[in-house]
């Protein structure tokens, strides 16, 4: 058997190389990971799990200066506020708008509300986030013969209305003392069905989809 020579200094231990030290700690944090996500009480998933983008935020509230801003060309020193709800961040809030009123019986006010509701937001209400779902093209008048005095009629039926101009629509009309009928508003489609008395509670505007079954049958 050969004896080592007395001078000659042991081997050196071998290091592992770049690769093998990668992989070692790219194993140890995924050990780690799953611990984590277990204790969080969080399920692992060996597929990519595509999230979307992060919700953006906005503040769903007008600076004093914009809320207060002309509506339209035509508003005047004369003009009145009115309180017009829009669509932010999944729920409908208010913004007041100068609008010129003087003189404008229930349907007219009508008219007019539905073209600021229409109009798309700009300047500070939309730089809060603010945006609306009521269509362009719709319409609305007073009372078909058989109405209820202070009916409104809209040039489409309410069940084809999207939940959330529903929402909007019923909050800005029920809100102006021109349009509502006791706290309320009367509203009706282009269909026969028997006009709806709506309120816009707080379930409405947090939650608009609840538009849809909202309102009770006024015969």
């Amino acid at each position: 058997m050969t004896q080592p020579s007395r001078g000659a200094a042991p081997d050196a231990p071998r290091l592992p190389s770049a690769g093998t030290a990668r992989r070692r700690r790219a194993a140890l944090l995924t050990v780690l990971g799953t611990v984590l996500l277990a204790g969080c009480g969080i399920r692992t998933t060996s597929v990519p799990v595509d999230a979307g983008p992060a919700p953006s935020r906005v503040s769903c509230a007008v600076p004093d200066e914009e809320a207060t801003a002309p509506a339209t060309a035509s508003a005047s020193p004369q003009g009145s506020t009115a309180r017009v709800y829009l669509v932010c961040s999944a729920q409908v809030a208010g913004v007041n708008r100068t609008v010129r009123a003087v003189g404008l019986d229930q349907s007219a006010m009508a008219v007019l509300l539905l073209r600021e509701l229409q109009r798309k937001p700009r300047g500070g209400e939309s730089a809060a986030g603010f945006t609306t779902a009521v269509q362009g093209d719709l319409a609305v008048e007073g009372p078909r013969r058989g109405d209820p005095r202070g009916s409104l009629r809209l040039s489409a039926p309410l069940g084809d209305l999207p939940p959330f101009a529903l929402a909007q629509l019923v909050c800005t009309y029920a809100g102006s003392a021109a349009v509502s009928e006791g706290g309320g508003v009367l509203l009706g489609g282009s269909d026969d069905t028997p006009v709806r008395r709506f309120t816009c509670t707080g379930d409405l505007r947090t939650d608009p989809e609840a538009a849809e079954t909202a309102g009770t049958a006024v015969k």
